[in-house]
């Protein structure tokens, strides 16, 4: 039985274990120094392939894919559990030290973009694509974006820390997220009962942030947790993340700044097309 009783005031005297115990801390800002590297496409990613880093480069090749030329980008690893992110130059343009950050430098100044959310938006609001024109139909479309967004922690932080990485394993944290991730889940399985997509027929940002989390979950590359959460009950989510599972952009995509899984689907950075051209990504 957990006897702990919190102290009247809480102090950071210990790692608390676990997979990131090494690079969470209470406070913010820089740890060292180190300039960020910058390439010649008119956007510079600081990423890691996370379910958040790929939501970014899912819409970068999405956008290229359509003919968008000024999509072009260089992608540079900031490796989380190494602590790249709080390097001097990553809390200069995202003091939260938070993967992914885009800078657009197409500008008179460069604008730095941070939380995955905000830079698919940014994006698909600048190239006008994946993203409804109509007032209504836009509105769906963020009210699914801003679902996953405030869905995705539990998730995450939740249920994948306490199953997945926690040092120990504790059946109350474990029962309450698992709880609400299936309750997630069911909600979204729900919603797309006869749509093709999460906005009716139309792919949208709120297909790629969605499906970087629960797509890739219910096909059983989150936390090695497609048994215990039962995910092939989800038909509906099933079926829709195998379609877009299927799309070379997201192909393409979800291996750039890749650090786990198969070595010989990962780019640990792109700067062309050409980066792409030794894998075969039709499988």
């Amino acid at each position: 039985m957990n006897k702990y009783k919190p102290p009247k005031i809480w102090t950071w005297d210990k790692e608390n274990g676990g997979k990131f115990s090494k690079i969470n801390r209470p406070f913010s800002g820089s740890t060292h120094q180190k300039k960020l590297p910058v390439g010649k496409h008119p956007f510079q990613l600081y990423s890691q392939g996370t379910p958040n880093g790929i939501k970014v480069t899912i819409l970068l090749e999405e956008l290229l894919e359509t003919g968008i030329d000024d999509a072009e980008y260089d992608a540079w690893l900031v490796e989380i559990g190494k602590g790249d992110q709080f390097s001097s130059g990553f809390v200069e343009i995202n003091p939260n030290s938070k993967i992914p950050v885009l800078v657009d430098m197409d500008n008179e100044k460069p604008i730095n973009i941070f939380e995955s959310g905000s830079i698919i938006l940014y994006l698909a609001e600048k190239f006008n694509a994946f993203i409804p024109e109509k007032l209504p139909e836009k509105t769906e479309c963020l009210n699914w974006l801003f679902w996953q967004m405030a869905s995705s922690p539990y998730l995450g932080g939740g249920f994948g820390h306490f199953y997945a990485y926690a040092n120990e394993k504790y059946e109350y944290p474990i029962d309450r997220y698992t709880m609400e991730t299936k309750r997630q889940l069911d909600v979204l399985n729900k919603h797309l009962f006869n749509k093709s997509y999460i906005c009716n027929d139309e792919y949208s940002i709120a297909d790629i942030a969605i499906w970087s989390w629960y797509g890739q979950l219910v096909l059983g590359k989150l936390y090695n947790s497609a048994e215990f959460l039962e995910v092939n009950s989800y038909k509906n989510i099933y079926d829709w993340a195998k379609k877009i599972n299927s799309r070379p952009a997201v192909r393409r995509g979800k291996i750039v700044n890749k650090v786990s899984g198969n070595e010989n689907f990962r780019i640990k950075e792109r700067h062309s097309k050409e980066d792409f051209s030794h894998l075969n990504l039709n499988g």
